[in-house]
Parts: structure tokens; C-alpha cells; sequence
């Protein structure tokens, strides 16, 4: 296994995220290479003081310029030649790398890995695939954000790849799938999501109809589809909620010694508690449908994050899962060929309940 990684563009500067190459190469023996990329003048010093420098499973890849979170991404795509991101994307195109990770501008990476590595035959849009956790395991949302403006077509193949994605990495045979909506019944929704779970349903996928919000983390679904607007503002409501339930929990469960006592006595439970509701503990999310693997981990990620996202982009490859994707999305093309066309009107009236 070998990976390409972008150390540039995060919040906590590259020695944290080099911090996370050194935990993934401790943990994971199978990876052979992992190419380093950014401004030498930079990541040299670091790599010397973090014992990297010299390590045959360590390679330095030089980038000099980077794409900021505030840079728009077709401007820097364009401006930016020698960026971080294309280096490293550019290292799995050419066959040196497997996967790459970065922690860089999302729009930058998705829509440079769209240029330099191309999609899967089929695929319309790809998506980029979160795994959330709920009361007694975790689900896949797709999209978290690459495709603000879907089509029924775009939002049937997430269904596909998110599909894929929850039975390799999560272990379910048949992954629940539903199209995320303001109510369970038929009638709700929108014109793109009631064709939406249209073309689902024409598939041999577990497709459930529609889903709501309360289903997301009370085990009620395994793959939840929406769009890349809707779908950015879910992950990012449920991982702000996360942080504050584990704020208040510490506020309260230190207000008094007693409670102190308490907190003391529930140490082991509040811990995994707080390990399931932390994002980083699910590690990148990849880009589905691209002609290699690509996954994005956060602008704020730790070295954990990176670690697990090592773990995962090793699992994708050596499962040889694009090869499914492209399997389920061509037999969903064909089973879905004549299900096309205008929705069907709702039966009563869509208002919220």
C-alpha cells in the first residue's frame, strides 16, 4: 500500500499531520510508501525533528505552493500549478500512489481529483461518502457537500456508491437506504426527491423510500442520500452537536464534588462515549466515483484522523472496491432505463407536519 499525502492546508500546520503519517506507519506495517508532499524548506526540518527523515517508508514529494481555504478553487486550480493537492493527486494518476488524503480546500480537491484522475465509467457525479455514528453503530451520508445541485440521476448513483461503501466498510449485507426528506410518507418531499426514490426503488438496492432526520441516529438507516447542500449542513450540525453535548457533559458533571465523584465512577463509559461521537474517530471521507481513491480529511483534523484515514484508503484498495462501483452502477443504469421521467404529483399536500 502506498499513499500520498498532502500535509499542507490545515489549521494545525504540517507537523500534526506528519504526527499522523508516524502513527499510521506504526500501526500499519502493510504500508510500503508514504509520499510526504509540500515545500521542502518546511517539511525537511520537521521531518528530521519527528525521526522521519532517512526512513525508507517515507518519501518527500515537493509542492510549493498551497490552496488556502480562502482561495476559490477554480482560480487556484488554474493559478496553482505546483499546489500541494495536484502534486498529490497527480502521484495517484501516475500510478506511484494508491490513495491520496489531504486536509486542504474541499473544493480544490474534489474538483482537482475530477481533472487529474477522471471518473469511474458511468458516473455522472461523485460524491464524497461521511460515516456518522448512531445509537448502536454508524451510517454513510452521501453527498457531505461535493454537489449543492443534484439531479434524480446524480442522487441514484450516490445511493449506489453509498450503498458499496456501507457494506465494505461498515459490514452490512444489505445497507437501508433512504432519500433524505421532511417526513417518511410518499407524498412529502420534492420533485427530486420523489423521483429520486423512484429510480432508487427500480435497483435491486435496499431502497426504504424516503428518511427523516430522527432516523439518522436512532439506527433507523444505514445510507442516507441528499444532496451536497443539504447533506454539508447535516454533518456539520451533527458534529457541532457532538462537541456541544460532550462540552456540556464535562460543565455538568464537574459542577460539585459529588458529581465529580460521579464523573469519576462513569470514567470508562463517558471515554467511549466521547471516542463514538468524535469525528475523527471514523477517520477521511473518500471521494466515490473518481478513477483512483481521494479522501478528504478535515481543515481541522488531528493526527488520529489522519491515521484512520490511512486505515480506510488501505481497506478500499485491498477490497478493490471501485471494481464494485462500477459493477452496481451499470447494473443500475440498465434496471433504472426505463424508470426515467417526469415525477409522480404528490397525493396530499407536502406542507410540514
Amino acid at each position: 500500500m502506498r499513499l500520498a499525502v498532502d500535509v499542507m492546508g490545515g489549521d494545525h500546520g504540517p507537523e500534526e499531520l506528519l504526527q499522523g503519517v508516524k502513527l499510521g506507519l506504526a500501526a500499519e506495517p502493510g504500508i510500503t510508501k508514504v509520499y510526504v508532499v509540500g515545500p521542502p524548506a518546511t517539511l525537511e526540518p520537521l521531518l528530521e525533528r519527528l525521526q522521519l527523515r532517512g526512513n525508507a517508508r517515507v518519501e518527500l514529494r515537493p509542492a510549493s505552493e498551497v490552496i488556502t481555504m480562502d482561495d476559490d478553487p477554480a482560480v487556484a486550480l488554474r493559478r496553482k500549478k505546483d499546489s500541494s493537492v495536484l502534486r498529490t493527486l497527480e502521484l495517484v494518476r501516475e500510478g506511484d500512489a494508491d490513495a491520496a488524503i489531504s486536509s486542504g480546500n474541499t473544493g480544490g480537491l474534489y474538483a482537482g481529483a475530477c481533472i487529474r484522475l477522471g471518473r469511474l465509467p458511468g458516473v455522472v457525479r461523485p460524491t464524497i461518502a461521511c460515516i456518522l455514528p448512531s445509537f448502536h453503530g454508524a451510517w454513510v451520508l452521501v453527498d457531505g457537500g461535493a454537489n449543492p445541485e443534484c439531479t434524480p440521476e446524480h442522487l441514484m448513483q450516490f445511493g449506489v456508491m453509498g450503498s458499496a461503501y456501507a457494506k465494505s466498510m461498515l459490514g452490512l449485507p444489505t445497507p437501508r437506504i433512504g432519500v433524505l426528506s421532511n417526513g417518511s410518507e410518499d407524498a412529502k418531499g420534492t420533485d427530486l426527491t420523489r423521483s429520486a426514490v423512484r429510480l432508487l426503488k427500480a435497483t435491486s438496492l435496499n431502497c426504504r423510500g424516503y428518511c427523516e432526520g430522527y432516523d439518522l441516529f436512532m439506527d433507523g438507516i444505514d445510507v442516507c442520500v441528499c444532496d451536497g447542500f443539504v447533506g454539508n449542513i447535516v454533518l456539520k450540525s451533527a458534529e457541532s452537536l457532538g462537541k456541544a453535548v460532550r462540552g456540556m457533559l464535562k460543565e455538568e458533571l464537574t459542577a460539585s464534588p459529588i458529581r465529580k465523584i460521579g464523573a469519576l465512577m462513569s470514567k470508562g463509559g463517558l471515554k467511549r462515549i466521547a471516542e463514538r461521537m468524535n469525528p475523527e474517530s471514523y477517520g477521511g471521507a473518500p471521494i466515490l466515483g473518481l478513477k483512483g481513491w481521494v479522501f478528504k480529511i478535515h481543515g481541522s483534523a488531528r493526527r488520529t484522523s489522519l491515521l484512520h484515514a490511512m486505515r480506510q484508503a488501505g481497506r478500499c484498495v485491498e477490497l478493490r472496491l471501485n471494481d464494485t462501483l462500477i459493477a452496481d452502477l451499470a447494473a443500475a443504469a440498465t434496471a433504472t432505463a426505463d424508470a426515467s421521467g417526469p415525477p409522480p404529483p404528490p397525493r396530499t399536500s407536502t406542507a410540514v407536519q
